[in-house]
């Protein structure tokens, strides 16, 4: 995938999140602040407008200015998160004008260990890690398997799908969540389900 692609699939999860945002809103103002969906919408309607005369031709750029662009407009623990997510993701893809498969891979796993780091996070906690992590995962297996790139990609949404369900049934002990305790228990994770929608949205646009 090059530059060019990689800002118009930018694009593309700007209006699947728009799209999505008063989903996103309703499962956040169960467990937490509420806000989730229009912080994300607004957040990636920046990043639009930042890459708007983005060549494209340094990927780590793009990243890098998505990043940036998320940090400053989102607000909450989303920004901070999203925006380490795509700016450690940056530095694996750094002066680079393609991104193949195991460039992804590399990306994700930069990103997984940003969100990591910056949220002091880790899996079971009903956080978006629930839904990258188990992604990273699926990739690693499917390019082991050897499948081609629309297969790896669906795998990935897949089991970021499967996080997503399993956030339905652990108590949230990161952020607002985790006040109401077992109370959290049978509500999906508001930035599980944004990272869902975003693996998603690249599954479509490379498959289409």
């Amino acid at each position: 995938m090059n530059g060019k692609k990689v800002i118009e699939v930018i694009n593309k999860i700007y209006e699947v999140l728009d799209k999505n945002k008063a989903y996103l809103t309703e499962l956040d103002a169960t467990i937490g602040d509420g806000d989730h969906g229009l912080n994300m919408s607004r957040g990636f309607s920046a990043v639009v407008e930042k890459l708007k005369d983005e060549s494209g031709d340094n990927i780590g750029d793009v990243f890098k200015k998505t990043g940036m662009a998320l940090v400053s407009n989102v607000g909450g623990a989303s920004g901070p998160l999203y925006g380490t997510a795509f700016m450690k993701g940056a530095m694996a893809v750094n002066g680079k004008s393609d991104m193949g498969i195991q460039d992804f891979l590399n990306v994700l796993r930069s990103a997984l260990d940003g969100v990591k780091q910056r949220g002091k996070g880790t899996e079971g906690e009903k956080t978006m890690i629930d839904a990258l992590s188990p992604a990273v995962k699926a990739i690693e297996e499917s390019i082991n398997n050897g499948d081609d790139v629309v297969t790896v990609l669906k795998k990935a949404k897949d089991a970021a799908l499967q996080g997503v369900e399993f956030t339905k049934t652990i108590v949230a002990t990161k952020g607002r969540a985790s006040y109401l305790g077992e109370r959290s228990i049978g509500h999906q994770d508001a930035g599980a389900t944004s990272c869902f929608y975003i693996l998603e949205t690249i599954y479509e646009e490379v498959k289409a």
